[in-house]
């Protein structure tokens, strides 16, 4: 599968990359893509949430009030979930929410969304490129040439480059990342993939 690759002012090289068909050619499994995107966003809970519970309140454990001759209804003490500073009924309680998925089913799953962005026709590779010093300027001119100034996109590089990284935080829509560290959500949360040259190789290990 051949794809032209621009320079970051987003003209042609005359040159072209060959993306395995293994990798941006096969029918997309939604299904997977689903599953893959669920355990991303499950990992990101902490899962320490807790309120407390009667037992947990502290408190007089006196009772309020006679038990008949009131009028009204029995209370017991303070700590009945029904007054204000009261314990909770059934609050939530510290919990795992890790979803396990076979490496076959999340390898499809990162296959099927980068087909996806390829059928769409939102996939760009760019020739590898690096900035003298950080400025955000700098790689907005770059996404404004490659006509995706508006619009998420991710840009995949072989390795940690700072300049690039500190030049793109600052704007909302664009993230960076290295191409080893690819996952489901990522690609299916850009508008557009921005592939840099150099990064196609440890793009084509996930074949």
């Amino acid at each position: 599968m051949k794809v032209d690759i621009l320079n970051i002012q987003g003209e042609k090289t005359g040159r072209q990359a060959d993306l395995p068909e293994a990798l941006f050619g096969v029918e997309p499994n939604e299904h997977v893509v689903y599953l893959a995107v669920k355990q991303y966003l499950a990992h990101q809970r902490q899962g320490t949430h807790k309120a407390k519970e009667r037992n947990e309140i502290k408190g007089s454990t006196k009772k309020l009030k006679r038990q008949k001759g009131t009028g009204t209804a029995r209370f017991g003490d303070i700590k009945n979930p029904l007054f204000r500073g009261g314990g909770r009924v059934f609050g939530p309680r510290p919990r795992n929410y890790e979803v396990r998925l076979n490496k076959k089913v999340k390898r499809l799953a990162r296959k099927s969304a980068l087909s996806s962005l390829m059928s769409q026709e939102r996939v760009v590779v760019v020739e590898s490129f690096n900035f003298e010093e950080p400025k955000t300027k700098n790689y907005a001119e770059v996404l404004g040439k490659l006509g995706v100034e508006n619009g998420k996109s991710l840009l995949l590089l072989a390795e940690q480059k700072k300049n690039i990284l500190l030049s793109s935080r600052n704007i909302p829509k664009a993230k960076v990342c290295v191409a080893t560290d690819l996952n489901t959500y990522d690609i299916m949360n850009a508008g557009t993939l921005i592939i840099s040259e150099d990064a196609l190789d440890a793009i084509k290990a996930f074949a």
